[in-house]
């Protein structure tokens, strides 16, 4: 892979099956780590699952201490201060391996991922030496503080302030945080506030410590229930000045930064719970009797199942092709000088556009698993006393986390524009072209009867779909587009099928290769098939609509001409595909890929 490839690149280059990451890749160390926290969920987590609920005073801590024995809380940290030093993608295994863990999961991430990576980026050397080390034992636990009552999506417009005394020792920090996970028990937090009249955010360590901190009472949520979330006060909380994260009015910088990471680990953490579903449904399937036989004969019963699978299926290979593609970028910066920090902040802010489809296609995936879940289970799917109830309440919260949804369809088409706009990323010409290709004859031309060859032309063409309706909204619009919302999210939509649907072709190409599953045999190949042709439907009609929403007469009829030309597929049959998927998951009676 060429590592200096930029986010988004995606759209207007091919890229070859080689040069991504597969799940099936994973070494056996790694596979080892994944072993571990598996074993750690089924021996700690599960069988206490309503104790966590019911908040029991010490055990989230406790929990978080046996966590940080096995080495769990370490994963990223530096050698040098106590960790493992692993790369990103061994980090995103760990995540989606704990994932199924229900409100433990959440508290264990909120520690590793918001709560440390912040000072482990942009610490100094001072402060990654009093506080890396007692994070990765689990010695001190971390929390975020970040929301503010009217200061949500909008960040930087919070209000909590930090005044200098007199003596110029500490920073006074006053105001109100809320939706704090681990703010009941958290150690350290970090902190943002605007210094004086700054217009930019500041970020701070602050230690439980240190005074002036009290809170709320733990908050009434419709999921993640075993999960400490508070309200946070800050009343002349005393911070010392060495206690300043990074620069002055960098604040907002680190905030966006860090969320980029969180939000491909919660796709990462999305598929695990995802899996856990699955595995729940088909066992559940497979013994439950109705008119004298098991429902998992019905075919009803497994299109949900296969379907569960193939949205499980095509966001783990996106998001393990992203991790590895952050992954060599940090590599290849690093190679070049770069600090190893910067260099991973540098490589996750460059992708952050995919991580921005992840957090969404993830967190929409898990949605879809936990309601098809109830209902596998039916009646006893609405029961507290069966497993659905839970997973079902606890998947709610993950569109919102790490911001809304809708803002990360804004972000990523406003990320896309911007990157073109900067000549980062060559999106006009392209679209140029796909505009000068309509004026053109059709050329059917030869297909060859190669593997995966009509699904990569299937790919070329999607992709003209979107420069197409973009490119269209641009010239048409110009800065205007900043403020048609429905259009924008539209974009997004389009946009995230291809990157899902191409990752998932992807993996199961280079399966193909590898095990010399064929074109058509391989279970893997079905469910990228599966994929790839409900995406173009989804992606005409998003494009449709965009379409209308700007366009009119004359030019409304040729741009919905090339959009059905470039959404144009042969049929398949995608009922006997997902049979053959449901059959593989039956068998194995549980998710097997």
């Amino acid at each position: 892979m060429n590592a200096s490839t930029q986010g988004g690149a995606f759209l207007i280059n091919e890229t070859p099956y080689t040069s991504v990451f597969i799940p099936e890749e994973f070494d056996e160390e790694q596979r080892m780590i994944r072993q571990t926290c598996e074993d750690f969920l089924k021996t700690e987590v599960y069988p206490n699952l309503d104790r966590i609920d019911a908040q029991e005073t010490g055990l989230m801590q406790h929990l978080l201490d046996k966590a940080g024995e096995l080495g769990l809380l370490s994963v990223s940290i530096p050698e040098e201060y106590g960790g493992f030093g692993k790369n990103f993608n061994t980090a995103m295994l760990v995540t989606d391996a704990v994932g199924a863990g229900h409100s433990f999961a959440v508290a264990l991430s909120a520690h590793t991922g918001i709560g440390t990576l912040p000072i482990l980026y942009y610490g100094s050397t001072a402060q990654k030496g009093r506080y890396l080390p007692r994070l990765a034992t689990g010695e001190w636990k971390a929390a975020y503080c970040l929301t503010e009552p009217n200061a949500g999506s909008d960040a930087n417009s919070g209000r909590t302030s930090a005044r200098r005394n007199a003596e110029g020792t500490h920073y006074l920090i006053n105001g109100q945080k809320m939706w704090i996970t681990n703010g009941g028990f958290a150690d350290v937090f970090i902190v943002f506030a605007k210094i004086d009249d700054d217009q930019h955010l500041t970020a701070f360590i602050v230690e439980r410590g240190f005074g002036g901190i009290t809170m709320n009472p733990e908050e009434h949520k419709m999921g993640i229930k075993g999960s400490s979330t508070r309200q946070l006060f800050f009343n002349d909380c005393a911070v010392p000045v060495e206690n300043m994260l990074s620069e002055r009015g960098n604040g907002f910088r680190i905030a966006v930064n860090i969320l980029n990471i969180g939000r491909i680990k919660l796709a990462a953490a999305a598929i695990g719970a995802a899996r856990r579903v699955i595995d729940q449904a088909v066992t559940y399937a497979n013994e439950r009797m109705q008119f004298g036989v098991q429902i998992a004969t019905f075919g009803a019963i497994q299109h949900k199942l296969a379907e569960m699978a193939v949205r499980t299926f095509a966001v783990e290979s996106a998001a393990y092709r992203a991790g590895q593609q952050i992954d060599d970028t940090c590599r290849m910066l690093s190679a070049e000088g770069m600090d190893d920090a910067q260099a991973k902040l540098k490589a996750t802010e460059r992708f952050a556009v995919e991580c921005a489809i992840l957090k969404v296609w993830g967190s929409e995936m898990l949605d879809y698993v936990v309601d098809e879940g109830v209902q596998v289970y039916g009646g006893m799917g609405y029961s507290a006393d069966a497993p659905m109830e839970r997973a079902y309440r606890d998947a709610r919260i993950n569109r919102i986390f790490e911001g809304t949804n809708e803002v990360n369809r804004l972000l990523m088409v406003d990320m896309l524009l911007k990157r073109a706009l900067k000549g980062e990323l060559d999106l006009m010409g392209p679209a140029q072209a796909v505009a000068d290709e309509l004026m053109a004859i059709p050329d059917p031309g030869v297909v060859e009867d190669t593997p995966f060859i009509r699904e990569k032309q299937l790919l070329v063409n999607l992709k003209k779909a979107v420069l197409l309706v973009a490119g269209a909204a641009v010239k048409k619009m110009a800065a205007a587009l900043s403020q048609e919302q429905e259009i924008l999210m539209q974009l997004a939509d389009m946009v995230g099928d291809v990157y899902i649907a191409e990752s998932a072709l992807l993996r199961a190409e280079k399966l193909a290769q590898q095990q010399g599953e064929g074109d058509t045999g391989g279970t893997r190949t079905l469910m990228a098939r599966i994929y790839l042709h409900a995406a173009v439907d989804r992606i005409y009609l998003a494009g449709k609509e965009a379409l209308l929403g700007f366009a009119e007469g004359d030019e409304l009829r040729l741009l919905l001409m090339g959009l059905r030309r470039f959404t144009k597929v042969e049929p398949f049959n995608s009922k006997n595909a997902r049979r053959q998927i449901a059959h593989r998951l039956i068998e194995a009676n549980k998710y097997c890929f």
